[in-house]
């Protein structure tokens, strides 16, 4: 058996969640494809992968080894490119999660993320990318990702992540809202004012600093969505005043459609994370991914460079 091959299978089923997939992305028989990992669990004395008649799932035995031979594969890709003539272009697949909570994730996702990974995509043709959009917070090891892009004012300790950018919140109000009810010149001034916030939040609640302390002003919420886009759509309407951030509202309020309010009591920065599933290796053609997004995003974000 040849190890270093069994490997590249092993990768290739546990990512593809099938043995027929694995097979076509291959270009092997099914039956030698089951036959590599038979022998490959043989020589370990393991079960890596449980099979039933409709899925399979890898054991807790199979998931370490499937991180340990990615890290394998990448180490000898990496060394094969150097006697090649120091070729270090990324190559192999991608997987990426992006979570859709609120609506906020999923709005960076399709509005900034997907651009930026067709045009990674485009400049290396070798790498190979699945976006995975998933409302849970998933373990990127046991799902096989290679990377997840957060957005929060904190991530966990224990998570291993690469800053990539910033985002603001924002609050705005439509120029017709403000000729009617009245522009807030403070955040309390917000009680007395008709205010758009996220589904499933029975006390909404804004963060303001005001003289350098964080205080949480209560809002009355008449409409509620679960996207941030809707939200936006709601104020542009005139029906309500919003808070989102700068990456959401940015073409809104540059075409005029929206007003920021507020602006001299921001709220807590949002970071925007590459998080990896360890710290103990992580492939060049992630990292690569990483520094991509990091300098097409910039340390002022792209899409606040133009706000006023």
């Amino acid at each position: 058996m040849d190890r270093l091959h069994a490997m590249e299978v092993f990768v290739r089923v546990a990512e593809a969640g099938s043995f027929t997939a694995a097979a076509d992305h291959l270009g092997l028989a099914r039956s030698a494809v089951t036959r590599q990992i038979a022998a490959l669990e043989a020589h370990l004395g393991v079960k890596l992968i449980a099979r039933s008649t409709r899925s399979l799932k890898l054991t807790s035995a199979g998931l370490a080894y499937l991180e340990r031979s990615r890290e394998i594969l990448d180490l000898v890709g990496v060394a094969e490119s150097d006697l090649a003539g120091g070729d270090r272009r990324p190559r192999g697949p991608i997987r990426i999660s992006v979570p859709m909570s609120f609506g906020v994730p999923m709005s960076f996702g399709v509005r900034h993320l997907v651009p930026l990974v067709a045009d990674f995509a485009t400049t290396y043709p070798e790498v190979s990318l699945d976006m995975d959009f998933d409302d849970r917070q998933v373990n990127l090891i046991e799902s096989g990702l290679d990377l997840a892009i957060r957005i929060t004012t904190q991530l966990d300790p224990t998570q291993v992540a690469r800053r990539l950018s910033v985002a603001r919140m924002v609050t705005l109000a439509s120029p017709a809202y403000l000729e009617r009810h009245g522009c807030p010149q403070k955040p309390d001034d917000l009680l007395a004012h008709q205010c758009l916030g996220y589904t499933g939040t029975a006390k909404v609640s804004w963060p303001y600093l005001v003289d350098e302390a964080l205080i949480w002003v209560p809002v009355r919420c008449r409409l509620q969505a679960n996207s941030g886009d809707a939200l936006v759509d709601m104020a542009q309407r005139g029906l309500g005043i919003c808070r989102q951030p700068s990456f959401i509202a940015a073409p809104a309020i540059q075409a005029g459609l929206l007003t920021r309010i507020l602006s001299d009591f921001p709220g807590p920065e949002l970071g925007i994370y590459a998080v990896f599933p360890s710290n103990r290796y992580v492939p060049s053609r992630v990292r690569a991914l990483a520094d991509y997004l990091a300098e097409r995003i910039g340390p002022v974000p792209y899409w606040d460079q133009s706000l006023p």
